[in-house]
């Protein structure tokens, strides 16, 4: 082997390429791979189940679900908002009968300030006898730990009652609403909109729906529909189009072409596709797996 060589074991320096080659073999440093085909969401597939939509619905960003995942998805988030929401409650009311008891202790205090002060008032006479007897009562001070009021304080540090606790958490106010597994935006039940795939008719194909490879095709151009082909919702009926027949079609009138009534812009909702094995189709095709770091 040459000095020079990538594989040469002579050298002091413990190269880039010989400490990805150790990392590869033991298993070590983060490793970045690109996701294959059969990794990736169907363009009709739910973005909770990752299976094919029994009764499609999709967001006005383009997400498709399946409508019991997402009901069902609805209904678990509202009930830990409102569990939420109720312990929220219950540290408040907690604090605020805590600030109640130390306002009752505080005005207490004042109280049996004020009876001392006032007991300590005493006629001339009595403060000259008592004068007397506090010089004799200074070199006789208690050394007793049970005095001052210090006998209702438990000596016993390892008391249970005595040992320190960990602070409880302060809670923030939760929001009363419902985020969008995909994309965090609010998500209500209204805003979904039903979607209408039309089926490929092909009646030599004898394979149950889900087996099959080509299951759906364009309402208008009857082209079949994949990861490949850019797909989109048109609002009003919830038809499934390629985004190439609104360019070349439906954008000349505006006019839906099944039912001939007048689309607007926001009519047009893009479908969010999984990818496909080319790197152009998408953009997040790349997995990313944390390891131990091999430390040179």
């Amino acid at each position: 082997m040459t000095r020079h060589a990538r594989n040469c074991t002579a050298g002091a320096v413990y190269t880039y390429h010989e400490k990805k080659k150790d990392a590869e073999a033991s298993g070590y440093g983060t490793e970045n791979r690109r996701i294959g085909k059969d990794s990736v969401k169907g363009f009709d597939c739910c973005c909770l189940t990752l299976q094919p939509c029994a009764n499609p619905v999709i967001t006005t960003d383009g997400f498709l679900f399946d409508k019991e995942a997402i009901l069902q998805y609805i209904i678990t988030k509202k009930n830990e908002n409102s569990r939420k929401l109720k312990e929220f409650e219950k540290q408040k009311k907690k604090e605020e009968d805590e600030l109640a008891e130390l306002a009752e202790a505080e005005r207490q205090t004042r109280i049996s300030n004020f009876q001392k002060t006032e007991s300590n008032i005493m006629s001339s006479s009595a403060q000259k006898a008592s004068t007397s007897t506090s010089t004799i009562g200074k070199n006789l001070t208690s050394v007793s730990n049970m005095v001052n009021g210090r006998d209702k304080q438990l000596p016993s540090f390892w008391i249970p009652s005595m040992t320190p606790k960990a602070k409880i958490k302060k809670l923030d106010k939760p929001e009363n609403k419902v985020l969008c597994p995909m994309t965090g935006k609010p998500l209500r039940l209204k805003d979904l909109i039903d979607v209408k795939f039309t089926l490929v008719k092909d009646p030599d194909d004898k394979k149950s729906l889900i087996a099959k490879e080509n299951r759906y095709m364009c309402a208008v151009t009857h082209d079949i529909l994949s990861n490949a082909v850019p797909c989109a919702v048109l609002r009003t009926t919830g038809d499934v189009v390629t985004v190439e027949c609104i360019e070349k079609i439906i954008r000349k009138d505006m006019i839906h072409p099944l039912t001939g009534e007048k689309l607007e812009e926001k009519d047009f909702i893009f479908m969010q596709r999984g990818g496909t094995g080319y790197a152009q189709t998408n953009s997040h095709l790349e997995g990313k797996c944390e390891r131990p770091v091999l430390q040179a």
